[in-house]
């Protein structure tokens, strides 16, 4: 990559302005719910992967965003859920569910300008069942992001991770501006909500997939699966599904709040204008 000049702030301050076809694809889609985990059942692959494709001409480039999962047999439903952010704002989402197949595959490819970071996280799911109407589940998370790089100064790039001075540069640029907006959204939401945050952990939708194999604070990983199972249930009860597809929609990343005490978590966004809190209490464990 050429150096970036002092044009660089100005094309960056236009990032949020990027002018994304906000996506939504999905069938008759069935609730996802939450079993218990099965033991004998595993994924044997699962990822997102983001990737730039081409420079359509001076002003827009193209990107394709794709997820594919594969159990370990074919299972009475399997089905994934994905969201893509652009600088911390949704602009698509992808949903697909199948019966009596191992292997979910899903590919979208979108158009956009300016510089900008984005990131998917993709849910995958599967339910079990078994004789005597016994069911059970699994599930995964998988994440990729990717920074676009179209300034008038240097040539069209891309990275998913910083190998010189320069890309560091773009990289603080880009999570700065991407910061500054979702501390201000998210602030916004817990004052309306009259939230006491030293009393959550806070973490982003974006970084949950963190929590494939390391547990909660004072919780095992068996309890982790349960928790981020039914978080996912809700997720895509009350915000994956009412999100509505339209170009002006305006959702940041949703901010998962875990409750210091153990006891439960909250889910704070903006949906169509509205604020939103879902509130999800931990099972008993000691039972």
């Amino acid at each position: 990559m050429k150096k970036w000049t002092g044009g660089l702030l100005a094309v960056l301050l236009a990032a949020g302005a990027a002018l994304f076809l906000f996506t939504y694809t999905t069938g008759d889609t069935p609730a996802i719910t939450y079993f218990p985990m099965d033991q004998k059942t595993k994924f044997v692959h699962a990822s997102t992967r983001l990737k730039l494709i081409e420079e359509m001409d001076k002003d827009s480039y193209r990107i394709s965003w794709e997820s594919e999962s594969k159990s370990d047999q074919k299972l009475y439903l399997r089905q994934d859920a994905a969201m893509l952010f652009d600088n911390g704002r949704l602009i698509g989402i992808q949903s697909k569910w199948k019966e009596n197949t191992a292997i979910i595959k899903m590919k979208q490819k979108l158009t956009g300008d300016d510089s900008s970071h984005f990131q998917t996280i993709t849910y995958h799911h599967g339910e079990v069942h078994y004789p005597d109407d016994q069911i059970k589940s699994i599930h995964k998370m998988s994440y990729d992001q990717l920074y676009v790089i179209d300034s008038p100064n240097t040539p069209l790039d891309s990275f998913k991770i910083p190998e010189n001075e320069d890309e560091d540069e773009w990289v603080r640029l880009l999570e700065h501006t991407t910061h500054q907006q979702l501390v201000y959204n998210w602030k916004n939401l817990m004052h309306h909500f009259k939230i006491n945050s030293s009393k959550y952990k806070p973490v982003p939708l974006t970084k949950l997939y963190m929590y494939n194999d390391q547990p909660l604070p004072s919780f095992t990983q068996e309890e982790t699966n349960q928790i981020i199972g039914q978080l996912w249930e809700g997720l895509y009860k009350n915000y994956i599904l009412n999100a509505k597809v339209d170009q002006q929609i305006k959702s940041y990343v949703p901010l998962i709040l875990f409750d210091k005490q153990h006891k439960h978590l909250l889910v704070l966004y903006t949906l169509n204008g509205q604020k939103e809190k879902l509130i999800q209490k931990y099972p008993d464990f000691t039972k």
